[in-house]
């Protein structure tokens, strides 16, 4: 008895499908999105997908729009004076939700139990971003900034209007900042090495430095090992070493500006000095943090600060040279090592590498055509099982049948407040709420 009681409440335990709302500040129009982050994998896209819930008796005539822009943000919002704005569209896109010009073509399995969930008055949505789509990027304020902060960020708005062009009101709109983020490269490339040497006046020989990294691309978190190794026929005295790990954020705007910051640093005197006719030979290892750097103005991060914690932005994919004003900010990062030489000029060199997130395992299709299921024959007993839906349990399936729900059923979507969690000390903005 006690092994079956065990059995039934572990195939009574639901995972939910975790789905994000947020409602105009007249309780009318509702926005669902399944995530808040959207990932670049290089090869294709996550679309944005989603779902409105709207209130008929109040848009009447009227009609409910969506769209989605991507800008960069130069500048305070309360500059804006004269016509003029310190920004710059990168990207738009804008759709009518309701009421709708044609059936979708496409409906995702998020999309179908929602629109089953929320009844009639429920409406899909979906974006297709570019290839060429700018990744989110933050530039980090100084303490006391107020607004907000420069960088390139992405907004979802759903409205009612009487068109299109029609400025929306707050109180019948929805705003939600979103992320699109780059995950890691298809191809690696080869590992970074460098080789260096200065001649110094009277010197019979020069000092000869080589650097290599123990491969090209690292994540978010992993620690670089430099390998280092010094050979100094000079007749001069190599006191110390420096290395550093340089971010540089590229302003693709009306003229090309940089930002550079150190996001990492080492400077050691053990195994030195290295006197003439000596070697050294060394591994240096150095992490990137983000929690190292939080007070350094125009630091670039993956997305917005004052809504959580980020990390350090990760390094931007350029597939098409031509395209690179339309990525707003382009992040690289490299490693600069010095060797600093007394009565002389120092000898350094720097070695490029790429910061990013890791790939995941691909994820199962999940896009469907908006059509009916189609129906069982009467002697099937099969259950289909859903595999294509985020975070469900399919461990309450036993031997064809379910603990109250079968797969399909949308009792087990968990709504959850769009806002996310806020660092401390910063005040909310529009899209936060």
């Amino acid at each position: 008895m006690a092994t079956n009681n065990l059995n039934d409440d572990e195939s009574s335990k639901k995972i939910g499908t975790r789905v994000f709302k947020k409602s105009s500040p007249n309780g009318k129009i509702t926005t669902y999105l399944g995530k808040r982050d959207y990932i670049d994998y290089n090869s294709d896209i996550e679309p944005i997908d989603g779902v409105v819930l709207i209130d008929p008796d109040y848009v009447k005539e009227r009609k409910v729009f969506a769209h989605v822009l991507a800008a960069f943000r130069y500048g305070r919002e309360d500059l804006d004076v004269l016509g003029l704005t310190f920004r710059k569209d990168l990207f738009i896109a804008q759709q009518q939700i309701y009421p709708q010009l044609e059936q979708p073509k496409h409906l995702t399995h998020l999309q179908q139990r929602l629109l089953k969930k929320l009844g009639p008055n429920a409406y899909p949505f979906y974006f297709q971003l570019p290839k060429n789509a700018p990744a989110s990027v933050t530039l980090q304020p100084a303490p006391g900034d107020t607004g907000k902060p420069c960088g390139v960020d992405y907004e979802l708005k759903t409205y009612c209007a009487e068109d299109m062009e029609e400025k929306p009101h707050k109180r019948n709109s929805v705003r939600l900042a979103i992320r699109k983020l780059t995950y890691a490269p298809p191809s690696r490339a080869p590992q970074p090495a460098i080789e260096a040497h200065k001649e110094f006046m009277m010197s019979p020989a020069p000092l000869h430095l080589e650097c290599t990294l123990d491969k090209e691309l690292y994540y978010h978190g992993e620690s670089i090992n430099v390998n280092v190794q010094a050979t100094n026929n000079s007749n001069k005295t190599v006191k110390k070493i420096r290395i550093t790990v340089i971010q540089t954020a590229e302003i693709m705007l009306y003229s090309t500006t940089q930002y550079k910051c150190e996001v990492a640093e080492l400077e050691s005197t053990d195994g030195f000095p290295i006197n003439a006719s000596s070697t050294m030979s060394k591994v240096y290892t150095l992490t990137p943090l983000l929690d190292n750097n939080k007070d350094k103005r125009g630091l670039a991060l993956d997305g917005k600060l004052k809504h959580e914690d980020t990390n350090l932005a990760s390094s931007t994919i350029v597939t098409d040279q031509s395209q690179k004003e339309n990525l707003g900010i382009i992040v690289q990062y490299k490693v600069k090592v010095k060797l600093v030489v007394s009565m002389g000029g120092d000898l350094s060199v720097e070695l490029p590498f790429t910061l990013t997130h890791p790939k995941p395992a691909p994820m199962i299709e999940k896009t469907v055509i908006a059509a009916p299921v189609a129906q069982q024959a009467p002697n099937d007993q099969t259950v289909p099982i859903d595999l294509n839906l985020i975070e469900f349990d399919t461990n309450s399936i036993s031997n064809g049948t379910s603990n109250n729900k079968v797969a399909g059923i949308d009792d087990d979507l968990i709504f959850e407040e769009f806002a996310r969690i806020r660092l401390k000390g910063h005040e909310p903005d529009d899209t936060d709420v």
